[in-house]
């Protein structure tokens, strides 16, 4: 079924699409709204329509949401809709080492703001982000794929599985890190792959989890309690996210629950008491990968299918976002100029500018967590020291936390 849905104050417009959105995910979606708020026809190609979010049915994905992910969600009209159906917002971070040291700490008294972030479901995102879809001026083409791609000087000709052409003046990669759009577009990719696995769940723990993001760094990896909001049996659950070697994780996803809580608590030194899962478990193979070009002629990469990321610093759908961001105004800048927002050197320099934060936080991540994921002698002696003079340098401190809330 093809849905095409405009606004009542809007009339559908045919012919050539200003932009044409490749993968309906969190940043495909945000993105087609965002452009679509300037005035410009666009066009959102997705293979799937997301299930319909459950309250009683929580995803296992979640994101550490940033403040300025925040707002453009609220620019976009739909982070009032995602806060007050489950977004739990979180007011310190605590980060050790298993080896020892001090904490670095993060308070939001510190930097004068009500909380740090917010811990968010993926599941939710994508369907509010959805229900603003159907209201917009987006045009959406769902359930379709992209078969074949041509580039020209002044567009590109997208053809869908159905056998329909979709012409726009751009085309926007946001369809994962398997993007069939930028492979179908000639843009490689680095990658690098980690030899570890990401362990989610749900669980409850004896101890209130204080609002608290919670990271110890073991040899193994890290491992991250993020607080979240009531679920059926548990008024203040945790998700959390476990980094192990690829084996490991594996063994771990099989325990039987009784185990898994043993191995769970003696992995978090007890931090929160005792704990219970609440859910199924599921492990996500980890590693890094980078577009060679986030822009290429008429078609640009944001999202995972231009930069994924360790999840350590919970920063990949908001580096995707800050994509669509840094997008957004410069078409409000070129329309404030009355200059063409799609000329080659605008978005040469929107891509030289996302890469390099892209670039940038994807190496620093994946050195911390080859610093602390290892038990070599001169590494454990130093690591610890250096969280806790982090935590104790004021403007260190402020410096790191406004990288992470993009402020």
């Amino acid at each position: 079924m093809i849905l095409s849905i405009q606004t009542p104050s809007k009339r559908p417009r045919g012919g050539r699409a200003d932009v044409a959105v490749v993968g309906g995910g969190v940043v495909g979606a945000a993105c087609a709204l965002a452009l679509a708020q300037q005035d410009l026809h666009v066009v959102l190609i997705e293979a799937q329509e997301p299930t319909a979010w459950s309250v009683d049915a929580p995803d296992l994905r979640v994101y550490a949401f940033a403040p300025d992910n925040a707002a453009l969600l609220d620019a976009v009209g739909v982070w009032s809709s995602v806060r007050e159906a489950r977004a739990h917002p979180y007011a310190r971070m605590r980060v050790w080492d298993a080896a020892g040291g001090d904490e670095l700490r993060f308070d939001a008294d510190d930097f004068a703001v009500a909380q740090l972030g917010w811990i968010v479901e993926n599941a939710l995102l994508q369907d509010r982000l959805w229900a603003a879809l159907r209201r917009s001026g987006v045009t959406l083409r769902c359930p379709a794929r992209v078969e074949a791609f041509e580039q020209r000087d002044d567009g590109v000709a997208l053809t869908l599985d159905d056998g329909l052409r979709v012409d726009a003046n751009i085309a926007i990669a946001a369809d994962g890190g398997a993007s069939k759009l930028r492979e179908l577009a000639g843009i490689s990719v680095q990658r690098h792959d980690y030899a570890q696995s990401g362990v989610v769940a749900y669980v409850a723990t004896e101890r209130p989890h204080e609002n608290t993001a919670w990271q110890r760094f073991l040899p193994t990896g890290p491992l991250a309690f993020l607080p979240f909001a009531r679920l059926p049996g548990c008024d203040a659950p945790s998700s959390i996210v476990w980094t192990l070697p690829a084996h490991e994780a594996a063994r771990v996803v099989a325990l039987d629950d009784d185990a898994f809580s043993v191995e769970l608590e003696r992995a978090f030194a007890g931090r929160l008491g005792e704990t219970r899962p609440l859910s199924k478990r599921v492990a996500f193979p980890l590693r890094r990968q980078l577009a060679e070009r986030f822009v290429d002629g008429r078609v640009l990469t944001v999202g995972d299918a231009a930069h994924m990321v360790h999840p350590l610093a919970g920063q990949g759908v908001n580096l995707g976002l800050r994509d669509v961001s840094a997008l957004r105004d410069l078409v409000v800048d070129a329309k404030q100029r009355r200059v063409d927002w799609a000329s080659p050197h605008r978005l040469a320099r929107w891509a030289r500018l996302r890469r390099s934060d892209s670039v940038a936080s994807a190496y620093a991540f994946g050195a911390i967590n080859r610093v602390f994921s290892n038990d070599d002698f001169a590494a454990t002696m130093l690591r610890g020291r250096a969280l806790g003079l982090a935590g104790k340098l004021a403007p260190l401190n402020r410096a790191l936390w406004r990288h992470a809330a993009g402020v």
